[in-house]
């Protein structure tokens, strides 16, 4: 799948949909799969590296310098789910125990190369004053403003 022109390494990118919906964040690089790498970063915003497909963003004209970050070891492998058992039908005693819920961690290693990317991504930001809290900001809609007339 071809990435759109508007859309190359270090842009920064609106989201649209989903659970980091209006969040800002740097696009990293394309995966081999199509979709789009990108990161807030965490520490900045709270997104995640993560996956996006590219009709769910609008391109800004902002620009960040990533040459010194390696997003080479994210590959789709990282992020696809892993096959759950097959669901047995619980009785209502077993369906209601709060014991049952067990919540998954995200293993170190996810952690340390969230943070590898982060931390040469926010070296990169630091250089422009105003980036930062421009990143941290959500985009919204608000009355009066056409969509049309906005320049990204």
């Amino acid at each position: 799948m071809i990435c759109r022109a508007s859309i190359t390494p270090g842009t920064v990118l609106i989201i649209l949909a989903g659970r980091f919906k209006g969040k800002r964040v740097v696009f990293l690089k394309q995966l081999p799969s199509g979709l789009l790498l990108v990161t807030g970063p965490f520490k900045i915003n709270g997104v995640p590296p993560r996956r996006v497909n590219q009709a769910y963003v609008i391109a800004t004209s902002t620009k960040v310098n990533i040459s010194g970050v390696n997003a080479e070891k994210f590959d789709d492998k990282d992020f696809s789910k892993k096959a759950d058992k097959k669901k047995n039908i619980k009785e209502e005693a077993e369906f209601f125990e709060a014991e049952s819920k067990v919540k998954t961690k995200l293993p170190n290693e996810k952690k340390d190369d969230q943070k590898a990317v982060d931390a040469a991504l926010i070296k990169a930001i630091e250089v422009f004053p105003d980036l930062k809290s421009y990143l941290g900001a959500r985009f919204s809609l608000q009355d009066g403003m056409k969509l049309h007339e906005l320049v990204f």
